[in-house]
């Protein structure tokens, strides 16, 4: 879904500030309001097709981006912030906001602005998507005015925003429904809930309601997909969790075929995969089938077979097969492609 880059800039003290300074000579000045040795700034990076995502921890410092630093052009971006832990002060001409623990704000990087980082000692850590101009601006009824909006940590879309920012990080997994283009579409979805607070244009006003959907059943399929192996996807237990009623949560699943049978898929899908690998062969399917909460095997083989064309049983043959001849386990895709292939060519 994403890649990860090293840390950019980790580590403390003269050396770090200095690196620090040279990476960003053209963007903004850098002000420690630490001793020199205490200085310490760690950014980690994840590119994403349609973003950029950062994650940053410093010690107290400042960051002034002058018109002279504008004027050289090297970033004519958005940011949009999340404030994780500390504090951070923004200014931009005549507005000003702090960001505490769960904030989030949109800066216009195309202005000359000021930011201080203070955590009293401890660590400022902030997230931050950047996205280009030419994606955001068209979003906002008035690009020029936009920086600086606060969604304070109360804000009915902070906390959903907020989930979703560790999310774009995480690597995928192959047979799973993460992966590039819904990374895509959730920075997308982002951007219009952002835009849509800070004054967005009347179509993405109106098209506010499928950004919603789209962050929120994101947000429900990673808790079910963390959760496979336990009781805790009753409809009541996520209801409470997201605090969502139980309309809107059968709403959201409609186009799955309902909630339960779209947490029988998922589980169905990770028993592939578990299959698959040679640790699960000596495994008693049963034990399986009880980890996926299945209420005993034969249920869990009528409905694997259901789905995928094959056993339990048929599958491990396959991939034992598979690692005598090649050496390797297969991938999932491919093993995926094989029993498509197998089933279009049945008469």
């Amino acid at each position: 879904m994403t890649g990860s880059m090293a840390a950019d800039n980790p580590g403390r003290g003269p050396e770090a500030l200095a690196h620090l300074r040279a990476m960003t000579a053209d963007i903004c000045e850098v002000v420690p309001r630490t001793a020199e040795n205490d200085f310490h700034v760690t950014t980690v990076t994840w590119m994403i097709r349609n973003a950029l995502l950062i994650d940053t921890r410093a010690s107290d410092q400042d960051y002034d981006r002058t018109p002279a630093h504008v004027a050289r052009g090297v970033m004519d971006h958005f940011q949009i912030t999340l404030c994780v832990e500390g504090e951070m002060q923004f200014s931009s001409g005549r507005r000003e906001v702090t960001l505490r623990p769960g904030d989030i704000v949109l800066i216009d990087m195309a202005q000359p602005n000021q930011t201080a980082l203070r955590a009293g000692g401890g660590r400022t850590h902030l997230m931050t998507i950047v996205l280009q101009r030419a994606m955001l601006a068209p979003r906002l009824a008035y690009p020029d005015a936009a920086t600086a909006t606060l969604l304070p940590s109360d804000h009915p879309h902070a906390r959903l925003l907020a989930s979703h920012y560790a999310a774009l990080g995480l690597p995928s997994e192959p047979g799973t429904e993460t992966g590039i283009g819904n990374a895509e579409a959730t920075v997308e979805a982002i951007a219009d809930l952002v835009a849509a607070a800070a004054g967005g244009t009347a179509e993405i006003v109106a098209g506010l309601e499928r950004a919603e959907r789209h962050l929120y059943i994101t947000m429900i399929k990673r808790h079910i997909a963390n959760n496979l192996e336990t009781d805790a996807l009753a409809a009541e237990e996520l209801c409470r969790h997201f605090h969502i009623s139980r309309a809107t949560l059968y709403r959201l699943f409609e186009a799955e075929g309902g909630l339960a049978h779209y947490v029988r898929e998922q589980r169905l899908n990770l028993a592939f995969r578990r299959l698959l690998s040679p640790s699960a062969q000596d495994g008693r399917l049963i034990e399986l089938a009880v980890d996926m909460r299945f209420s005993s095997d034969s249920t869990f083989i009528r409905a694997f077979r259901r789905k995928f064309g094959l056993t339990p049983g048929e599958l491990r043959e396959l991939a034992d097969t598979w690692l005598r001849e090649t050496g390797a386990v297969p991938a999932i895709d491919t093993v995926l492609h094989q029993l498509a292939r197998r089933r279009a060519s049945r008469p």
